[in-house]
């Protein structure tokens, strides 16, 4: 199983997230590098301070096979870094470059269309459990890279100890993906799990 490494980074002063991902190309050609927008759920258990105090400018994930280079963490090109590493499916990984390339720029046909379910929605108070708030909704449509783009969201995700609250998430994606994720385009495109002390600048210790 592949090891990869995901990074969050706040970039220095006058870096753009193109020059660093350009300059790190060379050796770490990333799987994926999204700018960092917003919080949907925000964090609750592991690093939730330093993830929530720190504005975001970057996500990349690489293979740990070939890893961001140490001179690119330094304060030249960023200020703030949280990592962590999983082990992600060979067959996910594999030719991913091309399912991913396809999913950011789809052809015709590609993205289901709008039920109609948003004309009149269920609000919720919080997006903490999944569901939908007026604010993210006029978030949504506001957000001009939603209207007429791909968006990728990465999901951090802490289980209570015991195997059960792993398998019950593994049967939940899979009924996901075959019913609303189907119908709706949303697409997991790595899906992994942790592997600790890999020894990553910054990595998060507890997994």
């Amino acid at each position: 199983m592949p090891l990869i490494t995901v990074h969050l980074l706040k970039l220095s002063s006058g870096v753009t997230p193109a020059a660093f991902v350009h300059a790190i190309s060379t050796v770490s050609a990333p799987l994926v590098a999204s700018r960092v927008v917003r919080w949907i759920i925000t964090p609750g258990t592991l690093s939730k301070d330093k993830l929530l105090s720190t504005a975001w400018d970057l996500l990349i994930i690489v293979p740990l096979s070939a890893p961001i280079q140490a001179e690119h963490f330094t304060k030249d090109w960023v200020t703030e870094q949280w990592s962590i590493t999983a082990g992600a499916p060979k067959a996910l990984v594999n030719g991913f470059q091309e399912r991913n390339e396809r999913l950011l720029r789809p052809q015709k046909g590609d993205v289901p269309q709008l039920t109609g379910s948003l004309d009149k929605p269920r609000m919720a108070g919080s997006t903490q459990g999944l569901e939908l708030t007026k604010d993210l909704l006029r978030w949504s449509k506001d957000f001009k890279l939603g209207q007429d783009g791909a968006v990728s969201m990465l999901n951090l995700l802490a289980f209570k100890p015991g195997k059960e609250a792993h398998d019950s998430y593994l049967r939940y994606g899979k009924a996901f993906a075959e019913s609303i994720g189907a119908s709706r385009g949303g697409n997991a495109k790595i899906v992994g799990k942790v592997v600790a002390g890999q020894g990553t600048t910054c990595e998060e210790s507890r997994g």
